[in-house]
């Protein structure tokens, strides 16, 4: 839990660079999902535990699985931006076009993990690979829900 705990301190403490207007969107997402990724490795290696026999497969798995979730964090991450640039002037199309474009994020999501599941299952066991699920929906449950409440609701600011 003290991992989890830094690992989140290091999301917060990069997350202010959103609004650096010196440095490019790309490389905002790039740099924070490196720091993250790393140290998020790190808390899944020791919490997964894994015995030598089945650890070389898994960590395959999951390099694969982290690229394919990156991409779904970073069209995530964009989306929250574009609300907030268009918070002010949100009309009905534009609220529309963004709830519809995150709930297909969402499954996106959900796809992913169900599609991983087998792979990592596969690799290791039904037991490890539910292990790393958890986790991997703990930590990033957790971020979403902190990057939400930075967020203003619809109507809260007039």
């Amino acid at each position: 839990m003290k991992n989890l705990k830094r690992l989140l301190f290091a999301f917060v403490l990069f997350a202010p660079f959103f609004s650096q207007a010196q440095v490019s969107e790309d490389d905002e997402l790039q740099l924070i999902q490196a720091e993250f990724g790393m140290d998020k490795k790190k808390l899944i290696d020791a919490y997964m535990d894994l015995p030598e026999s089945v650890s070389p497969s898994f960590w395959t798995v999951y390099q694969a699985y982290e690229e394919n979730r990156k991409a779904i964090a970073r069209e995530r991450i964009l989306l929250m931006e574009e609300y907030l640039e268009k918070y002010e002037s949100l009309d009905e199309e534009t609220a529309d076009d963004l709830a519809k474009r995150t709930l297909q994020n969402t499954l996106k999501r959900d796809k992913l993990h169900a599609s991983y599941y087998k792979k990592f299952k596969k690799a290791t066991s039904a037991i490890d690979a539910a292990k790393f699920l958890q986790l991997d929906d703990y930590i990033h449950s957790t971020i979403r829900s902190a990057m939400q409440e930075e967020l203003p609701f619809i109507g809260e600011i007039k």
